[in-house]
């Protein structure tokens, strides 16, 4: 068997092994609270999907951990079970990272490093991470992107795209999901994770965007010695946030980091549109100083203006308790499904915001916005995907300063901080206020020439309004199509009649005993019948193949 052939098998198996469990149910579960229990089958089958996709390779966990956020998509048991995958596998010999560095940097590795550790620090699915000494003696890590990962991925993207493209085309689950839709964003994603390239880029950002927090610190990449499969970085000491037990905590002073921690978390959100799509507290590092570290950003995402101010309102309305406002919110920037009920919606959402509210400090921004987004797939809304994600970011952010500083409220810090942001977020650049400028400029330049073009043609009677509302020309066509077969119906039903009429007809040519003019008449009709009832089959066969949204409507 080919490796391409086994590719498909692999995953026409995982498919066919979970398809008759609750993955494909969706998010319609009853258990919208948080830390509500999950039915033991659920959870079992959950964990057994999970350990499915890791043993399947890289871009399957990959593709884990992206669902992990769909909330709207995915039962609570999957979404949990896929949270807590590991991307953790046997690293790969030091004679191919040393192939690999050599290749990518042009040079020998003792010609470009004073030391280079061949024992891994971790390794992962897409590489692994060495410790290292630059000749100018700085502490550094190199990434190491793992061999022939770029193929195993194409291959597994090919098999991916032909499966869910034939989902989408044949089944109403694919149609509801939007599978191919999905596959397209993880492409994204994962090509992005591939290319350290970005890594680096991002990590210049977020250096820029915490440079006013002095209590947050991100490792500079040492761009002469990073390309695209090949990523130094400065070697940060320090403790991860998960390890740190009561007594380390009583000697760090935690206030300060977690509250610049969330601002700069908010800001970068919903001001600068940049999203650390996977903050949990397993790549946040205390340092000897005291200060957080923030590692991990190859999966970085990129939030949209329209979404920055979706989620700022959302924010807003929760902080208000005005559950219906928050509805209309959801509403505006999802797309409705066929089965959407925007009533039963709006009061689900209100009970849910009213019930978060009277919570007080103990509100969980992150787990609302988690538990909107499983509503919301519930009611036949498909929120952005964007919104999932900071939503999983936000609730990864309160599991790590619930870590350091238990006294921390999240709810009071979103309150303290969204309002100054979007107040912030108002105020123009000189770009924007330049680019401003420009189009008033053009706006008053061409104001009178265009005013007078438009009272030339009012004046002539020559003001026609174009109004696109429907597609004429395919409504001409159906109607012309159903007179077609309501006229040929009708002379059929014609023929009918007049055949049985004659049937009275008294005359000497006989068909099997009935007048033969009259059988003549019948057969006709009879064959006019079918031909014109497989024709409207094979019609709307076709039509429907072209068109597969108007066969759902």
């Amino acid at each position: 068997m080919t490796m391409s052939a086994s590719r498909y098998s692999d995953l026409v198996r995982l498919l066919l092994r979970h398809s008759r469990g609750d993955l494909l149910s969706g998010a319609q579960q009853d258990d919208l609270a948080a830390g509500a229990d999950q039915p033991e089958g659920a959870r079992d089958d959950a964990e057994a999907f999970a350990a499915d996709l890791e043993a399947m390779g890289p871009t399957y966990i990959k593709l884990g951990q992206l669902l992990s956020t769909r909330f709207d998509l995915l039962p609570p048991a999957y979404t949990e079970a896929l949270t807590r995958l590991q991307d953790s596998v046997a690293p790969f010999p030091f004679e191919e990272v040393r192939e690999i560095v050599e290749e990518e940097l042009g040079a020998r590795i003792k010609d470009l490093f004073a030391f280079f550790d061949e024992e891994p620090l971790a390794a992962a699915s897409l590489g692994q991470v060495h410790r290292a000494t630059t000749r100018s003696g700085r502490d550094v890590v190199v990434k190491v992107q793992r061999p022939d990962v770029r193929e195993t991925v194409r291959g597994d993207m090919d098999a991916l795209d032909t499966v869910t493209g034939l989902a989408d085309r044949h089944t109403s689950v694919g149609r509801s999901y939007g599978l191919n839709q999905l596959l397209r964003q993880f492409r994204r994603s994962l090509v992005d994770e591939l290319d350290y390239r970005r890594e680096a880029r991002n990590l210049l950002r977020f250096i820029e965007l915490t440079s006013q927090h002095d209590r947050l610190v991100v490792p500079e990449p040492v761009l002469q010695l990073s390309t695209t499969r090949v990523l130094t970085m400065e070697y940060i000491e320090g403790r991860k946030v998960t390890d740190l037990g009561p007594l380390a905590l009583i000697d760090l002073d935690a206030r300060p980091v977690v509250e610049q921690l969330f601002h700069c978390y908010l800001r970068m959100i919903l001001d600068d549109g940049v999203l650390h799509a996977d903050p949990h507290p397993g790549n946040l590092l205390i340092t000897e100083d005291g200060r957080l570290a923030l590692l991990d950003l190859g999966m970085v995402a990129t939030v949209p203006r329209r979404v920055q101010t979706h989620v700022t309102k959302l924010l807003l309305a929760i902080n208000d308790g005005e559950g219906e406002e928050v509805a209309a919110v959801l509403a505006d920037m999802g797309h409705a499904l066929e089965d959407n009920d925007p009533g039963a919606f709006r009061d689900d959402v209100a009970h849910l915001v009213s019930e978060a509210v009277s919570s007080g400090a103990d509100l969980e921004a992150g787990r609302l916005l988690v538990d909107l987004s499983r509503l919301s797939g519930m009611h036949g809304l498909r929120p952005p995907a964007e919104m999932a994600m900071i939503g999983k970011a936000l609730l990864n952010l309160d599991q790590t300063t619930s870590h350091l500083d238990p006294d921390f409220s999240p709810a009071e810090a979103i309150r303290d901080n969204v309002s100054d942001i979007f107040a912030s977020s108002l105020k123009l650049s000189p770009g924007g206020m330049l680019t401003a400028a420009i189009e008033a400029k053009e706006f008053t330049a061409q104001l009178p020439k265009r005013a007078n073009r438009i009272l030339d043609t009012l004046a002539r009677g020559e003001m026609r309004l174009r109004v696109d509302a429907i597609d004429e020309q395919r409504l001409h066509l159906v109607l012309q199509r159903v007179g077609n077969r309501l006229t040929l119906g009708l002379i059929i039903a014609a023929t009918i009649i007049g055949a049985a009429m004659m049937m009275r007809v008294d005359t000497d040519a006989r068909i099997l005993g009935f007048p033969a003019i009259a059988m003549v008449f019948f057969t006709f009709a009879v064959l006019a019948a079918v031909a014109l009832a497989v024709h409207i089959v094979l019609t709307d066969r076709a039509v429907a193949r072209r068109h597969p949204s108007d066969e759902d409507g």
